[in-house]
């Protein structure tokens, strides 16, 4: 594995390290599959969305190998499959008036006259959903450290780390 030296921290500032760490550490959190392939997977099939049984067996498989390579057991994989399925139920609502936001805003910005005022206030709502959203989203992600052992979570954040790394270099 071909890996890359880590910066230089003696350019950054000192506390620097720690917060990518913290930050790896949730962004790894989430590749348990819990949000960030959700809404990969709703497109997965490059055209329609996947059913209901497929992106489940899709996110059991994702989660299972998670938890196989960081050394967890059948009752953790369980309860992470159960957070990852309850945030994914109560994301596609928002995820469904995100989208409608944006083809409004595309009605907004093909209208006749530009309505400013009505875009802004698209802008806010399209705002709030977000919040809403990654609140949600670092709720699962919290429930999910939960379950994992500390161990199990540096190893998770490692295996993210390298991933990324990849998706970088491509």
């Amino acid at each position: 594995m071909n890996r890359t030296s880590p910066p230089d921290s003696s350019t950054s500032p000192p506390d620097s390290s720690s917060r990518r760490f913290w930050f790896a550490g949730l962004a790894a959190l989430g590749s348990l599959g819990l949000l960030g392939k959700y809404a990969h997977a709703q497109g997965w099939s490059r055209g329609e969305p996947l059913d209901p049984a497929e992106m489940a067996r899709r996110l059991d498989w994702r989660i299972g190998r998670l938890v196989s390579d960081v050394g967890g057991t059948p009752q953790q994989k369980d309860q992470l499959v159960a957070i990852a399925t309850a945030a994914m139920a109560d994301l596609k609502p928002l995820r469904e008036q995100a989208r409608a936001g944006r083809r409004q805003g595309l009605d907004l910005l093909a209208a006749q006259t530009v309505d400013r005022a009505a875009l802004e206030q698209l802008r806010v709502a399209q705002m709030q959903l977000a919040d809403t959203s990654s609140r949600r989203v670092l709720q699962a992600m919290a429930d999910a450290a939960d379950v994992l052992t500390p161990e199990q979570r540096a190893k998770a954040a490692e295996r993210l780390k390298q991933r990324m790394d990849r998706h970088r270099r491509g």
